[in-house]
């Protein structure tokens, strides 16, 4: 045999089972042997004898070889075994990492749904406590009302105390008696001084206000109506200017800055209007409202970060009926939405006769009609955004000045302006097109035909929230008609008071049926071009 048997365990095997053959054939070979053979057989036995015994050693070799190759094949054996051993031991330990990280996941997955329960119940209590804080709000209206009533009955108790302490120095002067001049009386100089302060423009605290022309009343007269009014600054001016009444009468505004100091335009503006309705007698429904109620009324229509600047002036509900372009930019109203969301709200008001509660705030009604729909408060709008289950973009109304009335009476109003002022992202279309289905249902059928309408017709310009109002900058040419013109026609209200058809960038604009005395008293030739200009401001 020529190969190697260390390397080949079964070559060992077949060399130990052939030298076996050997032996035995040797042995075969040997038990017959004659002893008589002669000398050469023994010597040929012999050499096969010795060579026997040399695969003998040599097979004792291999066999001691194969026992150290058994003996290492066993130590790599119990190597793999511990490995073994090992792997299943870092398999077990992971299955436990896993199923550990299994019960993680199922605690924050309950936190989760925890922590989304607790958000829905802030949600809850935030809703709850706006309705409580809207109805604080009311209750302190109705308190401001009823002390302002109060007020009027004690300054009318005073001008019956007045007449009765009159009629009864009537009464003694026809019976001989003189009164005794050091006496205190009720209805003497110092009865009514103190009352006059709390007097409202309108409650004429005394008969001779009720029943002398303005222009005859006396310095100190004026002086107290001005204080009334609102305008109590410039009384001390007045006082060293005035001689009766007359003298405001005839006086131009050039004189009331002069001479009374009255550098803001609205408060000059204020007391115009106040002289002219006191020189013609006309009594005005929305005289009534005073500029406390205005600030109330901007929190009804959206828009209470003007509070300031409308308080400031002084804007009353008579100076609301003529807020020019003008005016608006002077109080720093400069948003093109926020002209549009104060214009429908002052015809609103001239449509309801100026009445003080003509704006609602709470739903009473299931299924509004367009002309309960104009009269909603801003707050009223986000209740039915609630309502129709946008809760989440409520929010987003405050401060947008959106009203009832602006849904309604603005045609270039749409789902998408309002779609606009929630922020709701463009890319949510069911959500988008979820709004434009309850804004139609809630404009009614016909609004929302003459919206698509008036957005189709040519040279529309559509309405965004970015638009800027501007007053347009005069060209030389326009300098020499300026003398030309009456302060009449220079006017630009936001609301005109006369009615009609308004044309419509070339389309002419008329109201639906159910609202044809609630439409819109608008100029919508680009918002009168020929007076202001328009522009956008991104960002």
């Amino acid at each position: 045999m020529q190969q190697c048997t260390a390397c080949d365990p079964i070559g060992q095997k077949a060399l130990v089972q052939d030298q076996c053959d050997q032996v035995g054939f040797c042995s075969a070979l040997v038990g017959p042997v004659n002893l008589s053979a002669p000398g050469n057989s023994t010597a040929s036995y012999q050499e096969r004898l010795s060579r026997l015994e040399g695969d003998k050693e040599s097979l004792i070799l291999q066999v001691g070889l194969l026992t150290d190759q058994v003996e290492a094949q066993g130590v790599k054996i119990s190597g793999l075994l511990s490995s073994l051993e090992e792997y299943q031991h870092k398999l077990k330990y992971t299955e436990e990492m896993l199923q550990q990280e299994l019960l993680n996941r199922t605690s924050l997955e309950s936190q989760k749904l925890n922590l989304m329960g607790e958000v829905s119940y802030l949600k809850l209590k935030l809703a709850d406590m706006e309705q409580n804080h809207v109805h604080g709000t009311e209750r302190q209206h109705k308190a401001e009302v009823l002390l302002k009533e109060l007020r009027f009955l004690k300054d009318r108790v005073e001008v019956l105390e007045d007449q009765k302490s009159q009629y009864e120095k009537k009464l003694k002067a026809t019976k001989g008696v003189d009164p005794d001049a050091g006496q205190f009386q009720r209805g003497g100089l110092r009865a009514t001084a103190g009352p006059r302060l709390t007097r409202t423009p309108e409650s004429h605290s005394s008969s001779r206000d009720m029943n002398t022309p303005f222009g005859q009343w006396s310095k100190e007269q004026v002086c107290g109506w001005l204080e009334d009014y609102g305008l109590a600054q410039y009384v001390n001016l007045t006082r060293q200017w005035v001689d009766n009444g007359q003298t405001l009468l005839s006086a131009s505004p050039q004189d009331y800055e002069k001479e009374m100091g009255i550098k803001h335009p609205l408060h000059r503006k204020k007391l115009q209007l106040a002289l002219k309705a006191l020189s013609t007698k006309v009594v005005e429904k929305s005289s009534e409202l005073d500029h406390i109620w205005v600030t109330r009324w901007l929190d009804d229509i959206g828009l209470p970060q003007y509070k300031d600047q409308f308080h400031e002036a002084r804007v009353d509900g008579r100076m609301i009926q003529y807020l020019t372009v003008n005016d608006l930019l002077t109080l720093k109203v400069t948003s093109q939405l926020h002209h549009l969301s104060i214009k429908c709200a002052i015809h609103v008001l001239h449509a309801n006769k100026f009445n003080p509660h003509c704006l609602r705030r709470r739903p009473a009604e299931e299924s509004p009609s367009p002309s309960e729909v104009v009269q909603w408060s801003n707050h009223r709008v986000m209740e039915w955004l609630r309502a129709v289950d946008l809760a989440e973009y409520a929010p987003n109304l405050r401060g947008s000045g959106v009203h009832g009335g602006l849904v309604i009476l603005e045609p270039r109003f749409s789902a998408e302006t309002l779609a606009l002022l929630l922020n709701i992202p463009p890319q949510k279309t069911l959500l988008r097109r979820h709004l434009a289905s309850a804004f139609s249902s809630l404009v009614g059928a016909q609004a929302t035909q003459e919206k698509r309408e008036y957005a189709n017709a040519t040279g529309h310009v559509p309405l965004t929230t970015t638009a800027k109002v501007r007053p347009k900058k005069l060209g030389f040419t326009q300098f020499s008609h300026l003398r030309k013109k009456k302060p009449d026609d220079t006017a630009d209200y936001i609301c005109p008071i006369d009615s009609g058809v308004v044309p419509a960038n070339g389309v002419f604009y008329r109201p639906y049926s159910g609202m044809r005395h609630l439409s819109p008293l608008l100029d919508r030739q680009s918002e009168r071009q020929e007076k202001i200009d328009v522009v956008d401001v991104v960002g």
